[in-house]
């Protein structure tokens, strides 16, 4: 399902291109006031744009070389949460900071014994005066190091079921008793942290949700973040494409292998098959629906993808692959503009992607995880066995 987009003359165009004359270079304040970052949020933090009206911003935006600010956890995960169970005054607050990426946000979910099972977390909060003191132990925590605030998961009601009695909190990253730790993973970059909270004392107005219900919560924010790391590049969608690699191997006059050859093929029509359901995902999103069980099923088969595709191209490095900057073919070419859509595919990408491709299938939710949700809530099938 393609979308069409509307003629030159669209009033719609025609009121961004407009604003964009009047701002040749705006601030991220500026998109973020303009409704111009998260076009289909309501007013007055965007638009209230369809999918059509959003893929017009979109469009006019990169005509313009005006690039969004970026705050992946906070536009992607935490602000729809906001939006959905958030106070006037938490909205206010928060939210044009996010948009404008003024205020980095992270996710203070995972724990060391509750990742995949994160139902069972053992970090506490329990009230005290007039907030709340929490203690416990985050890992994974992509971005913490620069993170102005973290959206928090913790558990307020320990004798409830494991599902129920934990609370969604927002935890200001400066607050005393916060240590947090770098984890620096293969590829040598430094992205995730563990983060120890120690006695932290969150403010009353920093509970989102009714207590207890959090996990509601939880589930918006986690169907967000598949969502958000569905876009079309192979690493959590960022990174080259399955038709990428194929514009790549093109280039250099193709391959002779016949089994190298029906690999390619199949990353291809993969690739064209996760491309339509992203946009049924997010024409869905766009549309004010709530990310469903296809935001999971495009998720356990995409992660599996980028793996297939970075796997594929070390095949075709061979043991030039070993190398640092290397990529699936020699000469150069898959240098910067060797994009099928034209669009830079940035040096080292491949290199990097070769190491970091084993880590698709575990974050953000296992594949077993995706499986699972999608066999009980979408297929009505009975509960994994627990053990």
């Amino acid at each position: 399902m393609d979308f069409v987009l509307p003629a030159e003359d669209d009033p719609r165009r025609v009121a961004v291109r407009r604003w964009l004359a009047e701002h040749p270079r705006p601030s991220g304040g500026e998109l973020a006031r303009a409704g111009l970052v998260a076009p289909h949020w309501p007013e007055p933090w965007g638009r209230g744009a369809d999918p059509t009206h959003q893929l017009i911003v979109d469009d006019e935006l990169a005509r313009a070389g005006v690039r969004r600010p970026t705050n992946i956890i906070g536009i992607g995960w935490a602000g729809p949460t906001l939006l959905h169970a958030g106070t006037d005054a938490q909205k206010d607050r928060y939210l044009f900071p996010l948009l404008a990426g003024e205020e980095i946000w992270c996710q203070l979910f995972s724990e060391p014994g509750a990742g995949s099972d994160l139902a069972s977390l053992t970090t506490r909060a329990w009230p005290d005066g007039d907030g709340w003191v929490v203690e416990g132990q985050k890992v994974w925590t992509s971005y913490a190091h620069g993170a102005r605030f973290g959206i928090l998961l913790a558990r307020t009601e320990p004798e409830a079921p494991p599902h129920r009695g934990i609370s969604y909190f927002i935890c200001p990253m400066d607050a005393p008793g916060i240590t947090v730790r770098p984890l620096v993973d293969m590829t040598g970059t430094h992205t995730f942290n563990e983060v120890v909270l120690d006695g932290v004392h969150l403010g009353a107005d920093s509970l989102v949700g009714l207590r207890g219900q959090g996990w509601a919560l939880a589930k918006v924010t986690l169907g967000n973040e598949r969502v958000s790391l569905s876009g079309a590049g192979a690493l959590w969608g960022s990174g080259p494409t399955a038709a990428d690699l194929v514009e790549t191997v093109r280039r250099t006059g193709g391959v002779a292998d016949p089994e190298m050859r029906q690999r390619l093929a199949r990353l291809w029509a993969e690739g064209e098959i996760l491309r339509l359901l992203r946009l049924r995902t997010v024409s869905a999103v766009m549309g004010g629906v709530a990310p469903g069980p296809e935001a999971s099923v495009r998720k356990a088969l995409a992660d599996r993808h980028g793996q297939q595709v970075m796997a594929v191209a070390r095949d075709l490095a061979g043991a030039r692959g070993m190398l640092r900057g290397a990529g699936p073919v020699g000469d150069g070419v898959d240098s910067p503009g060797s994009g099928a859509d034209g669009e830079a595919v940035p040096d080292g990408i491949w290199e990097f992607g070769f190491l970091f491709a084993p880590a698709l299938t575990i974050g953000g939710g296992t594949s077993e995880v995706q499986r699972s949700i999608i066999g009980e809530h979408t297929l009505g099938l009975p509960r994994q066995p627990a053990g």
